[in-house]
């Protein structure tokens, strides 16, 4: 498991592929909130099982696909 300490809001998310997924709204519980703002989210919020994080760096990087991740990724 990641550190999740270090992930900051507003960082990008990537899937595997380095390929855009989202932008990191917070932590909620076990699950990555991420900004309805954000082109890819078509406005609503979506959430990333905490599991599915890969590493945090400059942009938090994901053990799947981009196209992988935003079927996993819920909406409520």
């Amino acid at each position: 498991m990641v550190d999740t300490s270090k992930i900051i809001e507003h960082s990008e998310v990537v899937g595997s592929d380095g390929q855009h997924v989202g932008t990191v709204d917070h932590l909620d519980g076990s699950r990555l909130k991420l900004t309805k703002k954000d082109p890819a989210a078509h406005g609503e919020h979506h959430y990333i099982d905490l599991s599915l994080i890969a590493s945090v760096g400059d942009k938090v990087t994901l053990n799947v696909s981009a196209a992988e991740a935003q079927k996993k990724a819920a909406t409520a």
